[in-house]
């Protein structure tokens, strides 16, 4: 027993700890994911052991303490938290308790919206007037941000009545959660760096950094949004359930909601199903999400179900596989790119993001690692979003211990030992050797990949071989191998040698586009291999090309005119093309057509029943247009497909042409 008792306050005592950091200094040292598993393991000691469970324990509170400075709140009723599931199996435990409180011959519907990595809030109207707003604190008392929360642009000072017989309530406490948009973040975080001043760890840190200021006037500075999920206390209006409240809110009296993404799910099933959709769609949102809000439909059943100490019964939170990890730095090594570039990147001890083991983290530049003050053995916290390298995101600077070692980018490229250049206005430390073997490698992959000649199998091992065995050592030499050079490979067996020869021989038909990107032209991605090719039409005047006209390219600016012109000017490169078309390498170019998509930005959410996303940028592309990932004012087009993600919202925001999948093919077809 005296082992449990001390294990049981060390528990508690480290989520103290880091509840302060997270609630009332808006800081961070550990992933939500190492808190929810200490959470959990006090929740387990203190079901095994209640006769230990004391008032003060953090599995009995909500929140932080509201923060001295602020005047006090107090919430008419309580804010309350959520619990946690993680898997299928927690879901449908939840939904066998919820049925077995409520009978089991009762039809249950969910609610499921994004969960919002945000700050929660209260706005109280009187009479369709914003008179008081607040934050959770710690869910009885929290602080008094009215100032701070009337400079958020999208909060109604006073509520809309958007229908005649529209009638606002005597008293209305709404509840949401206030964030900042990544895009957001990121510009705050540079304009911080550069004033000298510590970066946000993420945004919800930003957002409550933000909301809480003194000033009000610095809040107003930054770009501050809240969607509204739910309502305390309500006098003058009557609903039947959570979907009906959430459409009046929108619907009724202005306030934002997080149509389209809200819906409603007859059963667990269900729920799980939209669940995983919410998950695979995380990084199509502008704002972090991270996880989903399940919450029992019909506010007769809530009422029925009632809350625990800290909790609802009638809602719990389904969290995604973290996108942030904890682990420490073993070493850091240096790699050279193909333009040259020396790249820090961090060796660590294997960590499992997003269910998948992440043992290296990109450091980005010498800049970088003196910002965030980063050195071999620091515990830090790691990120991965979506398919984007893994990236330090901060020092756990209070486990240091002195043994950490600063670390110097060399002075001598690691690869060749060329004396390193830093070029003005650069950040980036390169090595200006272009005969050095990691460019010459780094280079070759770039040719073979994806985005490139789309070599299906030719990847690092296989062209650290082929270079070691001297069998390649420039992209025309790719052409040269036959299926004996490939079988004389380490572990490359007769179908795997006979693909990827297959492979190399499908690359030598390419269009223009793919193969101006392959060439690896610094500042050339694929969108500006693509108004290359539209433009000149063949790689001959391209090579021709001046950087008056290149510059004279909507979307080309003087940096990109000139590296293209300095490219086609080196007569290695020159040499390099015409080995590569004597090596029978065909270029082709599909003819742009002439129509009004021409030099449009389209932006895609949601699946496409009848066309892949590729085929679908193919065929914006072939018509002169571009493809973008993000909405912004320079989107043209919208392509909504089935679950579509909150771009749809901000097109609506925004004012810009949304098309289904059919009147998308339409419109392609008939130009």
């Amino acid at each position: 027993m005296k082992e449990i008792i001390e294990e049981i306050k060390k528990l508690r005592e480290k989520i103290k700890y880091h509840d302060h950091l997270y609630y009332d200094l808006n800081d961070i040292e550990i992933s939500d994911a190492e808190y929810d598993s200490l959470f959990r393991q006090l929740l387990e000691l203190e079901k095994q052991n209640q006769a230990l469970i004391t008032g003060d324990s953090p599995t009995l509170k909500i929140g932080g303490k509201p923060g001295e400075g602020f005047l006090k709140v107090r919430h008419r009723l309580p804010m309350l938290s959520l619990e946690n599931s993680f898997d299928d199996q927690d879901l449908r435990d939840y939904d066998k308790r919820i049925k077995k409180m409520i009978g089991n011959n009762v039809p249950v519907e969910y609610l499921v919206e994004p969960k919002i990595d945000g700050l929660a809030v209260e706005l109280v109207y009187e009479k369709g007037r914003l008179t008081v707003a607040s934050t959770r604190g710690d869910g009885s008392f929290g602080e008094d941000v009215t100032r701070n929360i009337k400079t958020i642009q999208t909060i109604p000072l006073t509520l809309e009545q958007r229908k005649s017989d529209v009638v606002l309530p005597e008293l209305l406490e709404v509840r949401g959660e206030a964030y900042m948009e990544l895009a957001d973040f990121e510009k705050l975080n540079q304009e911080r760096t550069k004033k000298g001043q510590n970066s946000f760890a993420n945004p919800r840190n930003a957002a409550a950094g933000s909301l809480r200021q003194l000033d009000f006037r610095v809040t107003a500075k930054r770009r501050l949004n809240m969607f509204c999920y739910g309502a305390g206390e309500i006098i003058g209006q009557h609903f039947e359930t959570q979907y009906e409240l959430l459409v009046a809110f929108n619907s009724r009296w202005g306030l934002r909601v997080n149509r389209p993404h809200f819906k409603i799910c007859q059963g667990i099933d269900e729920v799980i199903a939209l669940c995983h959709d919410l998950e695979g769609k995380r990084n199509d949102f502008p704002y972090e999400i991270d996880g989903a809000v399940i919450k029992v439909n019909q506010l007769r059943l809530q009422y029925q179900l009632g809350q625990k100490s800290r909790v609802p019964r009638w809602a719990f939170a389904y969290k995604f596989k973290p996108d942030q990890g904890r682990t420490r730095i073993l070493r850091i090594e240096v790699q050279v790119g193909r333009t040259g570039a020396l790249t820090p990147v961090a060796h660590m001890e294997p960590v499992e993001i997003g269910g998948v083991l992440v043992k290296r983290a990109s450091l980005h530049n010498e800049d970088e690692i003196n910002k965030k003050d980063i050195r071999e053995l620091d515990a830090v916290i790691v990120q991965r979003a979506g398919d984007v390298i893994p990236e330090v995101v901060r020092v756990v600077k209070s486990e240091r211990c002195g043994k950490e070692k600063n670390f110097f980018l060399p002075t001598r490229c690691p690869a060749c030992g060329s004396e390193i250049i830093k070029n003005a206005n650069e950040v980036t430390l390169r090595c200006p050797n272009v005969n050095c073997p990691a460019q010459i490698k780094e280079s070759l992959k770039h040719f073979a990949s994806k985005g490139g000649m789309n070599i299906v199998g030719l990847g690092d091992k296989i062209i650290t071989q082929l270079i070691q065995k001297k069998l390649i050592s420039k992209e025309a030499d790719i052409y040269s191998l036959d299926l004996d050079d490939l079988l004389k490979l380490d572990k490359v067996k007769n179908k795997a040698a006979n693909n990827l020869y297959q492979a190399i021989l499908n690359s030598k038909s390419v269009i223009l586009a793919r193969f101006i990107y392959a060439l690896g032209i610094r500042h050339v991605g694929e969108h500006i291999a693509q108004l290359l090719a539209i433009h000149y039409k063949s790689i001959k005047k391209l090579q021709q090309s001046r950087v008056e006209e290149l510059e004279s390219i909507k979307g080309v600016g003087n940096e990109i005119a000139n590296s293209v012109s300095t490219f086609f000017e080196d007569e290695d490169n020159l040499e390099n093309i015409e080995l590569l078309l004597a090596a029978d390498v065909q270029i082709e170019n599909p003819t742009v057509k002439e129509s009004g998509t021409r030099d449009k930005v389209f932006v895609l959410t949601g699946t496409l029943d009848s066309l892949k996303r590729l085929e679908a940028k193919a065929m914006i592309e072939e018509r002169g247009g571009r493809l973008s990932l993000s909405i912004s004012s320079n989107t043209d087009y919208l392509v909504v497909g089935r679950f579509p993600g909150s771009k749809l919202d901000k097109a609506r925001e925004l004012g810009i042409n949304i098309l289904d999948e059919a009147q998308f093919i339409s419109l392609l077809k008939t130009l």
